[in-house]
Formats: C-alpha cells, sequence, structure tokens
C-alpha cells in the first residue's frame, strides 16, 4: 500500500514537467534554457551575432506552433547537447541532477548518526573528589560534614 502512494505522489510531481515540455513556449522561456555557442552565457544575456541568430530561429519556430521539446531537439541537432543550460534528465546527463540530491542526503545522515552517536556515548561524569587543602588527598566526607556543623554554630 506505501509503494502506492510513493508511486501515485512520484508520478504526480513528474506530471507537471512532462505537460511543460509540450506546451508551446516562449522566446522569453527558451533565452533562460538556452547557451549561446559563442560566449556560453544564455541567449538572453549574450549580444552575439550567432545567439541573435538561434533567436531568429527560435521565433520561426514558435511561429510554426512547434512545441518546446520540439525546438530544444532542434537546437541540439545542431548544436549538441552544450546548447542546453540545464542538462537533460536522462542517461549519464542524470547524474548531474541526481548526485548533489544524493551528496546532500547523504551528509545529513552522516551528520545525523553523528550528531546521535555524540549525544548518547556521553558517559555520566563522575562525582569530582573534594582536594583537602593541604593538598594529602580528598576530604573524608564524615569530617567535612563535621566541619560544616561546627562552623554553623559559629554564625
Amino acid at each position: 500500500m506505501r509503494r502506492l502512494v510513493v508511486l501515485i505522489a512520484a508520478a504526480l510531481l513528474l506530471t507537471p514537467v512532462a505537460f511543460a515540455s509540450n506546451r508551446h513556449p516562449t522566446l522569453n522561456e527558451l533565452e533562460n534554457e538556452v547557451m549561446c555557442p559563442v560566449c556560453g552565457t544564455t541567449l538572453a544575456q549574450s549580444d552575439s551575432a550567432a545567439a541573435k541568430q538561434i533567436e531568429r530561429e527560435i521565433q520561426i519556430r514558435i511561429k510554426a506552433r512547434w512545441t518546446k521539446s520540439q525546438i530544444k531537439d532542434m537546437l541540439v541537432q545542431q548544436y549538441g547537447e552544450s546548447i542546453l543550460a540545464a542538462p537533460p534528465k536522462h542517461g549519464f546527463n542524470l547524474l548531474a541532477w541526481v548526485l548533489p540530491l544524493a551528496g546532500i542526503g547523504a551528509a545529513a545522515l552522516i551528520l545525523g548518526v553523528a550528531a546521535w552517536g555524540w549525544t548518547r556515548g556521553r558517559a555520566d561524569p563522575e562525582p569530582l573528589a573534594v582536594q583537602s587543602s593541604n593538598g594529602q588527598g580528598p576530604i573524608d566526607p564524615e569530617l567535612d560534614r563535621r566541619v560544616d556543623e561546627e562552623l554553623s554554630r559559629f554564625e
């Protein structure tokens, strides 16, 4: 039952991603997701002639009612995967998305286990033996009690 709930939750979380790639994009969306092959920045940040040419190609495809995924696929065919600002979420490139999350999770787990061990591993501190003022060893508790009684009579 629990597996079914997790599976349904994962499907619901991934549904918007699947539909987002098949709708008709705007140039502004794609400018931030596509890199300039000349200067290595996004199209939105670049002023190079190559970036302007790619923007014109994208505008033509948008007017032709191409979907976001179709436009990206066309750009990848022409320029390679380095044209995308974010690596694709499949194949070997999936590691770019998974490894940081796995690293954060592993670090949190290690830190949690270490903190639990630090708090559980402490032994109760032993009471400190009271040293005599002449440095000859601990004071006898009975003698200390008697001295306190005698001193309280003078107060």
